[in-house]
């Protein structure tokens, strides 16, 4: 595990905000507008549990939100109507009630465009842009979009997957990815890449993938880590669902020490001491 330090600063915009991420991660919190969220925590379908969890983890400190109306993994059938019945009210309140910005988790184009519409600023894409309408819709809105790997696509099981080489494989595809977006309109610092850990990957693979965050940050593009709670912690240390926190938080310093700039949290106060404390080394050694 090397310690990645960016030769040039690297800039990311979200809306009309301009951030410095060369060394200092964004937090940003998940909100769950899901009835099968595989973390029951922060499953918050119900409206006033949702509002809820935003208010605690804006008290908390997170940099920006977002929200997800359809899990990632297998389960029942969601509707194009049902998604956006269950994210577009609820970005549109979060725009009203607090003053961050927010991401759509969704790989839909006709999702993203709706909550563009009501105050996202940005497309959280885990499909690698599938949906051939999603560049275009984020280059219209001026949004900041997630280029994410992912082997096969959202809610279809990949039991036995096999790279060759893991990270070059994902390296490869994120610039691919990156130019689609580039070539669709979309600014060079609105682009944000995710390495996409557990999507189309073993335990093992997606650990060797945090290990080599360094690597995919060669990219010179902000890398996004999604690793809160995620099955590959699980597998590797035998941890139930619930008992990951430590183990996200351990992730969390590995990433961002490896050029990780947004971490994807649950539990937003601890990701951000760690994030605060690795910010003053990074600082430091700068």
């Amino acid at each position: 595990m090397k310690t990645h330090q960016f030769a040039e600063p690297v800039v990311l915009r979200l809306g009309g905000a301009i951030y410095d991420l060369t060394t200092r991660a964004l937090v940003m919190g998940i909100l769950n507008r899901t009835k099968d969220s595989f973390f029951g925590p922060a499953a918050t379908y119900d409206l006033d549990d949702f509002f809820r969890r935003a208010e605690q983890l804006v008290a908390e400190g997170a940099d920006l939100l977002d929200v997800g109306g359809v899990k990632a993994g297998p389960g029942d059938e969601v509707s194009e109507d049902e998604e956006l019945d269950r994210v577009v009210p609820v970005v549109r309140e979060l725009r009203r009630r607090f003053d961050l910005p927010l991401s759509i988790d969704t790989w839909r184009a006709s999702v993203a465009q709706a909550c563009f519409d009501v105050g996202a600023c940005v497309g959280n894409d885990i499909s690698g842009f599938a949906d051939p309408q999603y560049l275009k819709v984020a280059a219209k809105a001026g949004a900041t979009v997630v280029a994410t790997h992912i082997r096969l696509r959202p809610r279809v099981a990949d039991p036995d997957p096999h790279y060759d080489d893991v990270t070059q494989s994902v390296l490869d595809f994120l610039g691919e990815r990156r130019q689609w977006a580039l070539d669709a309109g979309i600014e060079l610092d609105r682009i944000i890449v995710d390495a996409g850990l557990d999507l189309g990957k073993t335990a093992a693979q997606s650990l060797e993938l945090l290990r080599n965050s360094s690597t995919l940050a060669q990219l010179h593009s902000p890398l996004l880590l999604s690793a809160s709670n995620k099955t590959f912690l699980g597998v590797m240390f035998d941890l139930a669902v619930t008992e990951r926190r430590e183990a996200s938080l351990a992730a969390t310093a590995l990433g961002i020490a490896g050029g990780c700039r947004i971490v994807r949290a649950h539990d937003v106060k601890g990701s951000l001491r760690v994030r605060d404390a690795l910010a003053r080394v990074l600082e430091a050694a700068s």
